[in-house]
């Protein structure tokens, strides 16, 4: 089964278990038998423990049932754009699991901010849920800061925090968005947004592993100057390097964001680094091979507040959380 294919199998079926009475409960028993001392508080939110789920397992919000059973303290849905879109053409998941990693350039397929903000009206009670926004393929970069503020205004009133995705490898020219003037202009414009209402809700902004340090510093200048809350470090990476996986078969892949364990130690030492420079004077959200209590502890242990994870749980299974989240107890 080809793995886009069997990410929808897999979900749909436990859409049909959590409908089962007594199944929910259950599920929700087993996979929350365990939690950190405490809820852990970052920018205003109570989060239930340190492990979250990525944006892009659940990209229209179609699980937010189905993923509160499984022992998350957050989950972030999207990348969510102003307008549906079918994404790049298929296959465009691919498995590399002699690395743990995947491949993918699925390019932003959503059907659209406004169909998401009418399931989010049925979320369920306690979860803390994220939304990440960007822009559809077809709206050039000088009119990106459009697309990310109608996003923005119709999630508002339905998700906790919010996530500017301007680092996807699959989107054409968004990663030049993470330029000091451009990435400035958009921040001021979502935060301008965000001050306007009675509510203000925290903004993270979402970065690439494959920035310079140079890069980087122009991050925390913006995140101090612009006032956004953190950062979330980090996306996939197009390197290519240390893979076990035959060159002939990477090669065949062609384009996409690398993810999982190939990305683990990048992602690990940009979240020191910004940690670091800034002084932990905001908060980071650790992402990238995360596949167990180890990998976890290593990115809180260089600054993160809270992890995300989304790749290894397919190689580890759905009971990831769980686990990572008893481990940190331990």
């Amino acid at each position: 089964m080809s793995p886009e294919r069997a990410h929808y199998t897999a979900m749909g079926l436990l859409s049909i278990a959590v409908r089962i009475p007594g199944v929910e409960f259950f599920l929700k028993r087993y996979f929350n038998q365990t939690s950190e001392n405490g809820a852990t508080e970052v920018c205003g939110l109570k989060f239930p423990n340190r492990v979250g789920l990525a944006a892009g397992f659940d990209k229209d919000a179609r699980w937010l049932r189905e993923l509160n059973v499984l022992g998350f303290g957050h989950v972030e849905i999207g990348t969510l754009t102003p307008v549906a879109q079918a994404g790049n053409p298929q296959p465009r998941l691919f498995r590399l699991p002699s690395d743990g990693g995947l491949i993918n350039r699925m390019g932003f397929n959503n059907g659209g901010v406004h169909d998401a903000v009418e399931r989010l009206k049925r979320r369920p009670d306690g979860l803390i849920v994220g939304g990440n926004i960007g822009k559809n393929k077809v709206t050039p970069n000088n009119k990106a800061v459009d697309d990310y503020l109608i996003c923005f205004n119709a999630l508002h009133p339905y998700v906790d925090y919010f996530t500017v995705n301007v680092s996807s490898p699959n989107t054409p020219g968004i990663r030049e968005l993470q330029d000091k003037e451009p990435l400035t202009a958009l921040l001021s414009a979502v935060v301008s947004a965000n001050q306007s209402k009675d509510i203000q809700r925290p903004i993270f902004l979402k970065i690439a592993p494959d920035m310079e340090n140079g890069q980087l510093d122009d991050i925390v200048d913006i995140v101090k100057s612009v006032g956004i809350d953190g950062v979330i470090a980090t996306n996939t990476t197009i390197s290519r390097e240390g893979l076990s996986t035959d060159y002939s078969k990477v090669e065949s892949i062609g384009a996409g964001g690398l993810s999982g364990s190939p990305v683990r130690e990048r992602s690990t030492d940009v979240v020191r680094y910004l940690s670091e420079k800034s002084a932990g004077s905001f908060p980071i959200i650790g992402v990238g091979g995360i596949d167990g209590v180890e990998a976890a502890r290593e990115k809180l242990e260089v600054g993160a507040s809270l992890v995300q994870i989304y790749s290894c749980m397919i190689y580890k299974g759905p009971g990831l959380a769980s686990k990572i989240v008893k481990g940190l107890k331990a």
